[in-house]
């Protein structure tokens, strides 16, 4: 969704006091960093990001793609063990993640756009 709305609607919001969609993207990404670092035990807090440092469309893709790298790698060095104990900081990331996929689903909608889950698959995928 990051790549796929239009970079001149990036800073639509449905109301005053809402988040924009880049602001939710950024917010998607810090919730990754957030994961990235708790899983390798650093000290964080949710909010490492500050929407203001991203003024693009580029700058906000970068920076979810790096949060989405970074994770991945912590995760994939978590051991397995690990999860028989807790699965913080992942689960509730990953269900957070979630609400505002169904967020940034009204933005597009909003916008008169078909989300890119939405749109028919080719029979051929």
């Amino acid at each position: 969704m990051a790549k796929d709305f239009p970079e001149d609607k990036y800073g639509y919001h449905p109301a005053e006091g809402v988040r924009s969609f880049g602001d939710v993207i950024v917010h998607i990404a810090s919730g990754n960093v957030y994961a990235a670092k708790a899983g390798r035990g650093e000290n964080v807090q949710w909010n490492e990001l500050d929407v203001k440092d991203y003024k693009t469309k580029a700058a906000i893709v970068a920076v979810l793609e790096k949060s989405i790298t970074d994770a991945t790698a912590t995760l994939k060095a978590t051991p397995a063990e690990n999860f028989n104990k807790t699965l913080a900081p992942w689960l509730s990331v990953i269900e957070h993640a979630a609400e505002h996929y169904g967020q940034l689903v009204v933005y597009y909608r909003a916008n008169g756009l078909v989300p890119p889950e939405s749109r028919p698959k080719n029979s051929s995928n």
